[in-house]
């Protein structure tokens, strides 16, 4: 008997928050099984996903290196390979094996495509906190709430990061979502005469003027979901590796291949 999927779609925050399925290959039929055509392009393919589950967001389909799949993007990065036949799928990453080590294909996919969408972000709508030019190593741009503790932490350790050569850019993701108490703290900060001192008078607890002006928040947020980004702070590398939660400031310099001394 063919297994059933259950498929929870945030469209708030743009991603698919939850899979349930009874075995790691999903049928995509009910009721009789019959011979199916093989799929032979990406039109194909989204159709066949569309006709089981009409909501199912997908952002792009493209031949996988895995001989006799194809890959569905979800928003958020998630990958569905699906059977050439479109019977079946299988929800995770594909990983290659070397002879030194394993190789997570899908994650080395969603890198590249988060630098492309990093480089397609204008600075000026970013908060950017950085030493001088000519002293700046490796960059990193941060997700960040106005009321996230590990936010606020790392936001003390921004002297440091900038000693160390490490600039930081802030993107807005207020993690109650839009409209809220939070977001309305981050425009205000994004709207102040001065982003910089209003952010961290924020982030130490310090009630700032509340504004509202033309501003990129509500674009930022919905950016990080299409990224992957689940909670704060969420760093992307210069490479677009996207590392979930905080680290301490030495930790991301070693990460940025820097000396913390």
């Amino acid at each position: 008997m063919l297994q059933s999927l259950k498929l929870t779609v945030n469209l708030r925050r743009g991603f698919v928050s939850t899979f349930s399925c009874m075995t790691a290959v999903i049928a995509l039929m009910s009721g009789a099984s019959l011979m199916a055509a093989e799929l032979t392009t990406a039109d194909e393919v989204r159709a066949r996903l569309k006709q089981a589950n009409a909501a199912i967001p997908i952002n792009d389909v493209s031949r996988s290196q895995l001989k006799g799949f194809w890959e569905a993007e979800l928003p958020g990065g998630q990958i569905l390979y699906v059977t050439e036949d479109g019977e079946n799928f299988i929800v995770g990453d594909l990983f290659q094996i070397t002879d030194t080590r394993f190789v997570n294909l899908a994650e080395e996919g969603r890198n590249v495509k988060r630098k492309a969408m990093m480089s397609s972000i204008d600075e000026s709508e970013m908060v950017v906190y950085a030493p001088t030019e000519n002293e700046i190593k490796s960059t990193i741009t941060v997700f960040t709430d106005i009321d996230c503790g590990f936010c606020r932490k790392l936001h003390q350790e921004i002297p440091e990061l900038n000693r160390m050569g490490i600039a930081v850019r802030y993107l807005a993701y207020p993690r109650a979502g839009i409209p809220s108490d939070s977001y309305d703290k981050i425009v205000s900060a994004w709207c102040a005469d001065d982003p910089k001192k209003a952010l961290t008078e924020a982030k130490s607890g310090i009630s700032i003027e509340k504004r509202t002006c033309v501003n990129s928040v509500a674009r930022q947020f919905r950016l990080g979901g299409v990224m992957g980004v689940t909670g704060t702070p969420a760093v992307v590398y210069e490479s677009g590796e996207l590392q979930a939660g905080y680290m301490p400031a030495a930790q991301v310099a070693i990460a940025l291949g820097l000396n913390p001394g």
